[in-house]
């Protein structure tokens, strides 16, 4: 399974021979400061880099270094989170801010080890974010890249995560990791995308309009733009659904109850 140095040579060639020529220019590519990069990271997740580029520099005005984010309300936080999806992405952002804070001086973890440890940092974000932010040489692997591999190496679509990322330390060129995985990202995003190989992901996306997801995000969104609602006004909005996503986001600290009387019915909110 492991290919051979020459093969690993031309196929380094051809990623970074396209990417010297296809280079796409994004905000978080001019910076190696880790907070920065973290909060790309997590942007990115998900979700197109053209679409994050906005909100990436108007969340960066405005929470500049993590003792920013972590002193801001989680309100606010998802307010500047809006249009990006998956709010629960921005709730973790805002409690690894908070924990980076008060367990690492304020300064972003610099070993993939520790970052993992953090809310919402997986496998793969603990590795990006050493790897774009101090050029470490080590290697990831995400959709994209898994993609590539499959294709350019002739592996099994069946080979294990743990398989793969092995064969992806024995190709990283040392010294130009981060280069090494920029290039990867704009060959698979520009070049050898899913539709041209029929490589499929290992999770499929469902239909987003009408799902859970969609519920939750509209749910978020309508709390954020008020002081709180009552749950007889969401209902009439939404449909009974609401009852359950509302306990999920409770559950999950998204939402909170406020007391009050009976009479009144029961009242939601974006947590201080």
């Amino acid at each position: 399974m492991d290919p051979d140095q020459q093969k690993i040579q031309r196929f380094q060639e051809k990623v970074f021979s396209f990417y010297h020529e296809n280079k796409r220019q994004f905000p978080w590519r001019e910076t190696t400061d880790r907070y920065a990069v973290m909060v790309s990271e997590v942007m990115l997740q998900q979700t197109q880099a053209e679409r994050v580029v906005k909100k990436y520099l108007v969340w960066l005005d405005r929470f500049p270094d993590i003792r920013s984010l972590a002193g801001a309300s989680l309100k606010e936080v998802l307010s500047y989170w809006s249009g990006l999806g998956y709010n629960a992405r921005g709730q973790r952002l805002h409690r690894c801010a908070k924990i980076i804070v008060d367990d690492y001086a304020a300064e972003v973890p610099f070993a993939s080890e520790e970052l993992i440890r953090l809310p919402g940092i997986g496998v793969y974000t603990s590795r990006s974010i050493p790897i774009f932010a101090d050029n470490l040489d080590i290697a990831t692997v995400d959709t994209n890249i898994r993609r590539i591999y499959i294709h350019e190496l002739g592996l099994p679509e069946t080979i294990r995560p743990g398989e793969l990322l092995a064969v992806a330390e024995k190709i990283l060129p040392h010294g130009k990791s981060r280069d090494w995985h920029n290039a990867l990202m704009d060959y698979g995003a520009l070049c050898l995308t899913g539709k041209k190989t029929g490589i499929r992901p290992l999770t499929r996306q469902s239909k987003f309009k009408g799902s859970r997801r969609w519920f939750r995000g509209r749910i978020v969104k309508e709390l954020v733009g008020a002081d709180a609602m009552f749950l007889e006004e969401l209902t009439v909005r939404y449909g009974e659904q609401v009852v359950a996503v509302l306990a999920e986001l409770e559950e999950e600290g998204l939402v909170e109850r406020l007391p009050g009387k009976e009479d009144s019915g029961l009242c939601f909110r974006i947590p201080e």
